[in-house]
């Protein structure tokens, strides 16, 4: 356990949450938790993960938000952030997008 937390330190922000997406879909929140940043600055490094994984031949997938109130699926949303509020019913209980390489 102790190398594996010595090598995610020598690897960079970018190349942990691709590390992490590949294993496993997650959410920002769980991204910020693993790797131990804001949940506001995985949103700005998944924009970049998503270009560089796009020149290595692979995607990064969105899961859109899903609200909880009336079930309204986000699905041409193209932000990667997580929306304040459902457009149909005006409802804030969100489920949170999430995502993964592949």
């Amino acid at each position: 356990m102790r190398h594996d937390t010595h090598r995610n330190r020598a690897r960079t922000i970018r190349q942990q949450i691709v590390d992490l997406l590949s294993e496993d879909e997650m959410s920002a929140r769980e991204l910020s938790q693993a790797i131990g940043i804001r949940e506001k600055e995985v949103y700005d490094h998944l924009f970049h993960v998503a270009r560089s994984t796009a020149a290595q031949s692979k995607r990064l997938i969105l899961q859109p938000s899903r609200c909880l109130m009336c079930g309204y699926v986000f699905e041409d949303r193209k932000r990667l952030t997580r929306p304040g509020r459902c457009p149909r019913c005006k409802g804030s209980h969100l489920q949170q997008p999430t995502y993964r390489v592949r």
